[in-house]
């Protein structure tokens, strides 16, 4: 796809229904592209925070710590915006999961012009309040909870993001690795594997190859994470 026609994504997904023609062209003079193939850093340098979309593929978001350890913070898919923190007290890298296409801008001149739009700040700060309330859940779920109630929050949490409700439960293909997953969760792979293979033998899920997941048994997923029981 062309710039143009990433552009008009980034457009249609975040800026408001009905903005000003000058609005729009203000945020195309400020906007970049960048494209990327798996496994493929597009930002290397970064001293400045970025506010990236995700036009096309998806991503994770890397932090790394003294000593070269690192940790996967966030997994992100089309249509996220994404802020990429400038280097501080950790280095933050996004990686491409698979091919991605991006549109990306300095967060600094994005929240300039979007002060002048009142949807924009709308739109911005409904997304800041959901990533705040997934970041919430993980740090319950790293700090309070099993590896397998991890692991089955996870499969929930990637089903209502790129999942599909069929008859029989929902489907996902995840993008990123069981490397990835173990990362994301605190958690080695072969505890990664073994407790999905315990999830499999329950009846609540199956797998087929290395990336589909069919989640068959939502309540019993849900009580598997740790979630409480909706109150009658």
């Amino acid at each position: 796809m062309t710039f143009p026609d990433l552009f008009e994504r980034f457009s249609s997904e975040i800026l408001p229904l009905g903005c000003a023609d000058a609005t729009h062209l203000r945020f195309q003079s400020i906007a970049r592209f960048a494209s990327a193939r798996a496994g493929d850093a597009p930002f290397t340098v970064n001293d400045r925070d970025q506010i990236v979309f995700i036009a096309k593929g998806s991503s994770k978001l890397v932090a790394e710590a003294s000593h070269g350890r690192e940790q996967v913070v966030a997994f992100h898919f089309v249509g996220d915006l994404v802020l990429v923190p400038a280097r501080g007290a950790h280095a933050y890298t996004l990686y491409a999961l698979d091919n991605c296409d991006l549109i990306f801008f300095q967060s600094d001149e994005f929240f300039k012009l979007a002060r002048y739009e009142t949807g924009m700040i709308d739109e911005a700060l409904e997304r800041a309040m959901l990533a705040l309330a997934r970041s919430r859940e993980k740090a319950v779920a790293l700090g309070r909870k099993s590896a397998q109630e991890r692991l089955a929050s996870f499969f929930l949490n990637m089903a209502e993001r790129i999942g599909s409700k069929h008859e029989e439960g929902w489907v996902m293909q995840l993008p990123m690795s069981r490397s990835d997953i173990a990362d994301s969760l605190g958690l080695t792979i072969e505890t990664v594997s073994r407790q999905l293979s315990e999830l499999r033998d329950a009846g609540l899920l199956t797998t087929q190859g290395r990336s589909q997941v069919h989640l068959l048994d939502w309540d019993g997923l849900a009580s598997r994470a740790g979630h409480l029981v909706p109150a009658e």
